[in-house]
C-alpha cells in the first residue's frame, strides 16, 4: 500500500492533503493522484463494510477527498471534446454519500461533458424528471449503501414506465455495485473506477 493510499485508509487528512500537494509539485497528474485517493476510500468502504470502521469514519474520509479534490481542481485536463453532451448524475434515496459521485462529476466536466448534478438522496421521481427537462441520454446514479440498491430498481422502473428506457443509458457506481447489481437493477453498466467511468462515459457517447 502506497503512502498516499494509507493516509486515507486511515484517515490521517493532514498526511494526505500533504501527500496530495508533495504529488502534484513533483508533477504526477491528477488522475494519477485520483485513482490512488480512490483506493484509500474503497479501503475505507471494505473497513466499514466489515464493522471495523463506523458510519463516522466513512462521512471522514468524504470530508478527507473534498479537501483533496479542491486541491486537484485546478489541474484536472481541459480537453472538452465531448461537445456538450448531457449526463445527468445523482445520489440514489436513502443515501447522501457523495464524493465518489463528485470526483466523477468533476472529471466528465473537465472533458466538456455538460453534467446535471442532482445531489444526494435523490427521490426516483426526480431523474425521470431531469431526464425530460434536459434530454439528457446518459444518467449515471451513485449508490453507497447496499440498503439502497432497491432505489436504484425503482428508478429504472419508472424510466421504463415514462417510455424512456430507450432513450438513455443507465451507468450504476459505488461501493456495492458489481455485475450481479447491475443486473438485477437492469442498468447498463456499471463501474467503482472514477478515471475508468470517465473512458466509460466517453465510449457511451461515442456509440449514440
Amino acid at each position: 500500500m502506497n503512502d498516499l493510499i494509507g493516509a486515507i485508509a486511515n484517515l490521517d487528512e493532514e498526511k494526505t492533503l500533504r501527500l496530495v500537494k508533495a504529488k502534484v509539485s513533483s508533477g504526477e497528474t491528477s488522475l494519477k493522484i485520483i485513482e490512488q485517493c480512490r483506493e484509500g476510500v474503497r479501503i475505507v468502504g471494505q473497513r466499514y463494510a466489515e464493522e471495523a470502521y463506523y458510519l463516522s469514519d466513512l462521512i471522514m474520509s468524504e470530508e478527507i477527498m473534498r479537501g483533496v479534490i479542491e486541491i486537484l481542481e485546478p489541474y484536472f485536463p481541459e480537453i472538452n471534446s465531448q461537445d456538450g453532451a448531457k449526463i445527468i448524475i445523482g445520489t440514489v434515496e436513502g443515501d447522501i454519500h457523495d464524493i465518489g459521485k463528485n470526483i466523477v462529476i468533476n472529471l466528465l466536466r473537465s472533458v466538456g461533458f455538460q453534467v446535471y448534478d442532482l445531489g444526494v438522496d435523490v427521490p426516483p421521481e426526480a431523474f425521470i424528471n431531469a431526464i425530460i427537462e434536459t434530454e439528457a441520454s446518459i444518467i449515471g446514479i451513485s449508490v453507497l449503501l447496499s440498503s439502497s440498491i432497491n432505489s436504484v430498481k425503482k428508478i429504472i422502473g419508472l424510466v421504463h414506465k415514462a417510455g424512456l428506457r430507450d432513450k438513455v443509458t443507465i451507468v450504476l457506481g459505488g461501493y456495492p455495485v458489481n455485475e450481479r447489481i447491475r443486473e438485477y437493477t437492469g442498468a447498463d453498466y456499471c463501474e467503482n473506477d472514477a478515471v475508468k467511468a470517465l473512458e466509460l462515459f466517453k465510449h457511451i457517447f461515442a456509440k449514440q
